[in-house]
């Protein structure tokens, strides 16, 4: 039992951060039910633990039945562009009139409003006016995507969750829902604090990439490659885990004695380059893993579930065989666990309805109109 059992998140279908934020509650023991739009197959690994309704939200009836089970929800989560849910009759103020208690999260790239509020994009798109797009790449070169991981699951789907929690804690004491507006470029924009502080601290030059403490500039916080084609990661930034790096790496003092002179990064780069060609990954992980020099190989996403750190604590597990990422953070009396893996659209329907007050009549009424499915 995680340490949300007994909580009930509708979670209307969609993409990216929403269905991460649906798959952290239900890993956390939330019963997270996927209100689906129709029939298909919800194998990817955000619908692991989730249930499944089909519910056609276009049907009067099926916007009744909806909002029936509005009255026994705790959350919805609705990840469609500001405005779609009030034209269908789902709206917060329609859901908290039905369940005061109601946590109403809605996510969204630009936010509730804005001038951009009503406009497409996508992770690049938010991470882009933040910042953080602009100061990821090598010097000289155009920004590089950092996956989606910032926009779409750092700054959206861990924002959206972060956002439930602390809604569900005020209502266990006033009783009242409200409404969370969680923007993937409000979370993206917070998720680059420390560099606006470090630039009001004139630490950091933010027109140049690769010429920082954090992008790749030092040449002690980077990555380099190997003899055999591989990559190790390097982030000795404190002094006595430099000291230890050069110790290790056979580094002269005379050459790498002054640590924090941003002149001499670019050349001492080079020279850790030529060093670092010189042993194969395999070789490097024998020196230095698991000492204090900060250091690790960088490893697909298909070969870090090997890897014997992940291994040890389990990291990654396997659902449905798909390897995938294992429910964090850990409780120590309230586990998380993955319930099932993901099934298939609107195979919960009949049951999940049951358990909401809905009798067999009412149920073959919405089956033969298509309300439901």
């Amino acid at each position: 039992m995680g340490p949300l059992n007994g909580y009930t998140v509708l979670e209307l279908a969609g993409i990216g951060p929403a269905p991460m934020g649906g798959m952290v509650l239900a890993d956390m023991g939330a019963e997270v039910i996927r209100i689906d739009r129709g029939s298909g197959g919800m194998k990817d690994v955000s619908s692991r633990g989730k249930k499944s309704v089909v519910i056609n939200l276009k049907d009067p009836a099926g916007i009744e039945a909806f909002l029936r089970m509005v009255e026994n929800a705790d959350v919805v989560i609705d990840p469609y562009r500001p405005g779609v849910c009030e034209k269908l009759g789902i709206g917060p103020d329609v859901c908290l009139q039905r369940n005061p208690r109601l946590v109403f999260a809605r996510m969204t790239g630009w936010g509730q409003d804005g001038p951009l509020a009503q406009a497409a994009g996508h992770d690049i798109n938010y991470i882009s006016i933040t910042g953080a797009l602009y100061g990821i790449g090598r010097k000289g070169e155009k920004p590089v995507p950092p996956l989606n991981l910032v926009g779409d699951f750092g700054g959206g789907g861990m924002l959206l969750v972060t956002g439930v929690l602390a809604a569900l804690l005020e209502t266990a004491n006033s009783g009242k829902g409200q409404v969370i507006d969680a923007a993937m470029v409000d979370g993206a924009a917070q998720l680059m604090w420390m560099f606006y502080g470090f630039q009001a601290m004139g630490m950091w030059n933010e027109k140049e990439r690769e010429s920082n403490l954090l992008d790749g500039g030092a040449h002690f916080y980077d990555t380099y490659e190997c003899a055999d084609g591989e990559y190790i990661s390097i982030g000795s930034i404190e002094p006595q885990f430099y000291a230890l790096l050069k110790e290790k790496a056979g580094l002269s003092e005379e050459e790498f004695g002054e640590q924090n002179n941003p002149a001499l990064w670019p050349a001492l780069k080079e020279r850790l380059t030529e060093i670092f060609k010189g042993k194969t990954q395999a070789e490097w992980c024998e020196l230095m893993e698991g000492s204090d020099v900060c250091f690790a190989p960088v490893l697909n996403f298909m070969d870090a579930p090997n890897h014997p750190a992940n291994v040890a604590r389990n990291t990654y597990i396997e659902v449905d065989g798909m390897v995938q990422p294992a429910p964090a953070p850990r409780f120590n009396r309230t586990p998380s666990a993955v319930a099932h893996g993901g099934h298939d659209a609107g195979a919960d329907t009949d049951a999940v309805l049951s358990a909401m007050g809905f009798g067999e009549q009412e149920l073959q009424a919405l089956r033969s109109s298509g309300a439901v499915s």
